[in-house]
């Protein structure tokens, strides 16, 4: 029903803005993600998604529209609610939630906060071939990629550094170097942590 917003940025906070579009305010729930994507500017332009409840409207908002994209598959799924899924979008970037799906990565979607090892396990099996065909991964790449990063983390976390730390930095590794072994991701990750 209300597509996107542009207007003018009332307020900023962590959970949610206030867009002013000619006179009218919009309380628009967002993502952390979304929220450190926001500039401190006044006009703000966010693609949104309308929830129609019984008793309620909720507006939520992303910054970009693969986001968005992502949010309507994850409450797709039997058990996920909105704000589940805003929850899972602030824990994880968009593309790890992504990946982590089309490649079966359990135990990445189980490190969200609130997603048991069930709730996970169902978000793979449903979303799986959906991500794959809307975003056009290569499988076999994100699996093996996946698991030189898997490999690279459990030798992190053997070392005694943080697996949350150590996993944003290995995922910006990933995404900067073209197909990487274990034993470059370990060395670049040592640099970086």
């Amino acid at each position: 029903m209300i597509h996107h917003l542009k207007g003018k940025l009332v307020e900023k906070n962590p959970t949610h803005v206030v867009v002013d579009c000619n006179g009218v305010g919009y309380f628009v729930h967002i993502s952390l993600h979304t929220f450190s994507k926001i500039q401190d500017e006044e006009n703000i332009s966010l693609f949104t998604h309308l929830q129609v409840k019984e008793d309620s409207h909720t507006l939520f908002g992303f910054q970009e529209k693969s986001e968005r994209e992502i949010f309507r598959l994850l409450i797709s799924v039997s058990g996920i609610g909105a704000n589940t899924a805003r929850s899972m979008l602030s824990s994880l970037e968009p593309v790890q939630i992504r990946d982590a799906i089309a490649s079966g990565d359990v135990a990445t979607i189980q490190s969200i906060k609130g997603i048991g090892a069930k709730t996970a396990q169902r978000v793979i099996l449903d979303l799986k071939d959906k991500i794959v065909k809307i975003f056009g991964i290569d499988e076999v790449f994100v699996e093996q990629s996946n698991t030189n990063k898997e490999e690279a983390l459990s030798a992190l976390e053997t070392l005694g550094y943080a697996r949350k730390q150590a996993d944003k930095v290995l995922n910006k590794l990933i995404k900067e170097q073209e197909d990487p072994t274990v034993e470059t991701l370990i060395k670049l990750a040592l640099k970086n942590l």
